[in-house]
């Protein structure tokens, strides 16, 4: 099962810890799903999702203030002795003197955050899905062209980091090199992001490892990208059949999504990062409803009905 740490959250959605006796420290988040407690809260514990992040937003915490002490105090008691995660105060809104108290006694964090409540539970959605989401690592680069994730792939050796070298130079962005995270956050898309360790590297044959962020400046890097093509990059074979036209599309799979592939041959004299550049704005086209092989097949046809009259 995928976790992500507790800690990675706070830091990456600038939450402020409001016990800081309570450590964060291994706890990990296994669901993408949120709960905000209002039955829970109000007595009611059947179906409880106590293994979710808790959100009190205003309503919630209005509702808590009219509550009699006895009530507060059996309903508090329940909720944090469960297996809760966290709880996060959203529109600014704080826990009162039991609520902290019970925190410390069961070592549950509370979290606040000045965001409405509405806005921290879809960044916090959005953010779990793609850290939970189902995750392959597989050998190529990623790089955004154009606004569309081309990951370059072929054999060790055949010139994929010098085909993402050429395309920096010519204004677009690295993802990684090397190794590429691709994680399923949707039956639809597919995100691609870098290692940590290797983030913002690249490896050239000859010359080593160089740093594209320090070299080409922060614009020429990115985290994260959607996986929108596939260019493989092969040897010229002169008795294979190459696809002239595009007509019929090719796919390869990933973690069960399709994604359009293009087989590339290499032989010398080719420019890589042009015909990547144009495989992208090609399939941005496609995308917007154009397509250049079946309008060049429309007029083809339309020639042969005009000779045939």
């Amino acid at each position: 099962m995928q976790t992500v740490a507790l800690n990675k959250m706070i830091d990456k959605l600038g939450l402020t810890n409001l016990v800081p006796e309570v450590e964060t420290d291994g706890i990990e988040i296994n669901s993408s799903e949120i709960n905000r407690p209002a039955l829970q809260l109000a007595g009611y514990f059947e179906h409880f999702a106590c293994d979710r992040v808790q959100i009190i937003g205003y309503v919630e915490y209005t509702y808590l203030n009219s509550l009699e002490p006895e009530v507060k105090m059996k309903n508090y008691e329940l909720f944090m002795s469960s297996r809760i995660p966290c709880v996060i105060y959203a529109s600014r809104t704080e826990p009162d003197e039991v609520m902290i108290e019970l925190a410390k006694k069961y070592k549950k964090p509370l979290l606040s955050s000045e965001r409405t409540t509405s806005s921290l539970m879809a960044e916090i959605i959005r953010w779990l899905n793609v850290e939970l989401a189902p995750c392959i690592s597989i050998h190529g680069v990623l790089v955004d062209v154009y606004g569309e994730g081309v990951l370059i792939m072929g054999e060790s050796g055949i010139g994929k980091s010098e085909a993402a070298l050429e395309l920096l130079k010519r204004g677009h962005r690295l993802i990684t090199d090397d190794v590429v995270e691709i994680h399923k956050v949707s039956d639809d898309t597919l995100v691609g992001t870098s290692p940590e360790i290797t983030r913002h590297f690249i490896e050239l044959r000859g010359i080593g490892i160089i740093d594209v962020k320090t070299l080409y400046g922060v614009e020429s890097v990115k985290e994260t990208q959607t996986l929108d093509m596939v260019i493989k990059l092969e040897e010229w074979d002169k008795d294979k059949e190459y696809d002239r036209l595009g007509l019929n599309e090719e796919y390869t799979e990933f973690l069960g999504n399709k994604v359009i592939c293009h087989s590339i041959p290499i032989r010398p004299g080719r420019n890589l990062a042009i015909i990547v550049e144009a495989a992208a704005v090609n399939h941005r086209q496609k995308k917007m409803g154009y397509n250049a092989a079946q309008e060049l097949y429309r007029r083809v046809q339309e020639s042969i009905n005009k000779n045939k009259r």
